[in-house]
């Protein structure tokens, strides 16, 4: 059977991308088919980070097509490409920062920060550029999680470089104050400290800029809203009544300022004892995904009440990077790669592309 681009394609439209639910062919992922005499080559190009089931990828699409009659040498290649996509109507993109994601609780305790630091250690370790902002400038706790003391640098006197830490680039107000000086500020002054650390750090080139708010639906997430270009918002809950009623509230804030769910995180979901092994709802059970199904957003993951989680943490050493390869990393892992895949889905920035008009007196 002669090998044709037309039965490459139809193969390759019978295979599913287990991440995205998609074929190749639809989704526009299997480019520059070449065809020598039986030998094929094709490349699949996704538009999320995806480094831990690449291999996963590259078998599956070798498999189709060495299924074919008379098919000769067969050579995938899998890469990830990240574009800008759209954020807010009438707020433009960040110079060097293709998409920013938002973190956010609608009560404090749930775990946003440490999801927060390991969404974005997961984002990195699937082979994305990630930066990570502080955005609870009263209390500000990923310099401790991140294990990042000192101050930034200012190579240029007008704005900071970024600081470094297990391969994310990273912003906080606790870089700039020593540990135990409190933040006596009012909402005004909260907001324009938050607008200089995001706008005045000097990120490199990201793919994604992880923010990490503050509990609440106040000053902080309203200028987010109203002038920070945010791609998608994540929602941080436990299973527990009272933290799901204000989880509502967030994701509602959100739906108002037109800023997309890209899906729920349920924190603390289930204790299994370190000792006996006994698994335990200790928050109440399914809250995360009964709010999904009432908002019809996704359930990303859910994660379980861990000490691991805790002590990692607070070492400076957060899980993804502790035990890239346990369990709880993969969940982790498998959470950022969702949340991208609903980036990826999204409209695409276009901005770039319009040309300016200048009027000129002739």
């Amino acid at each position: 059977m002669a090998i044709t681009e037309l039965l490459i394609q139809s193969t390759l439209k019978a295979c599913i991308d287990p991440n995205t639910g998609k074929d190749f062919v639809s989704s526009k992922s299997a480019r520059n088919i070449k065809i020598d005499g039986n030998d094929v080559s094709v490349d699949i190009v996704v538009g999320y980070p995806a480094k831990s089931v690449m291999a996963d990828m590259q078998k599956l699409v070798a498999d189709a097509l060495l299924s074919l009659a008379g098919i000769g040498r067969v050579t995938v290649n899998v890469t990830s490409k990240i574009v800008a996509h759209k954020a807010q109507q009438g707020v433009t993109l960040l110079p060097n920062v293709k998409n920013i994601i938002a973190v956010a609780s609608g009560k404090g305790g749930v775990g946003k920060s440490t999801t927060s630091v390991n969404l974005a250690l997961a984002l990195a370790a699937e082979g994305a550029t990630v930066g990570l902002l502080d955005a609870d400038i009263y209390g500000p706790s990923q310099p401790q999680m991140l294990g990042i003391s000192g101050r930034p640098e200012s190579l240029d006197g007008k704005s900071m470089e970024p600081m470094q830490a297990h391969g994310i680039q990273a912003m906080s107000i606790g870089f700039l104050i020593d540990n135990d000086t409190p933040m006596v500020w009012r909402g005004p002054m909260v907001t324009g400290a938050l607008e200089q650390l995001l706008r005045e750090t000097k990120w490199s080139n990201l793919d994604y800029l992880i923010i990490d708010l503050p509990p609440g639906t106040g000053d902080i997430q309203l200028t987010l809203a109203q002038k920070i270009p945010v791609t998608g918002a994540i929602i941080v809950t436990t299973p527990q009544d009272i933290a799901l009623l204000d989880a509502r509230k967030g994701l509602k804030m959100f739906e108002k300022v037109n800023i997309p769910i890209l899906g729920i995180v349920e924190n603390m979901s289930t204790h299994i004892c370190s000792k006996c092994g006994h698994e335990e709802h200790i928050f109440g059970a399914g809250g995360g995904e009964l709010m999904a199904k009432d908002y019809h957003v996704d359930l990303l993951g859910s994660l379980p009440l861990d000490i691991g989680i805790r002590i990692q943490a607070d070492s400076g050493k957060p899980t993804v990077i502790a035990e890239p390869d346990g369990k709880i990393s993969g969940i982790y892992k498998e959470i950022a790669r969702k949340a991208a895949i609903k980036i990826a889905n999204a409209g695409l920035d276009h901005s770039a592309k319009f040309p300016n008009i200048v009027i000129q007196n002739t």
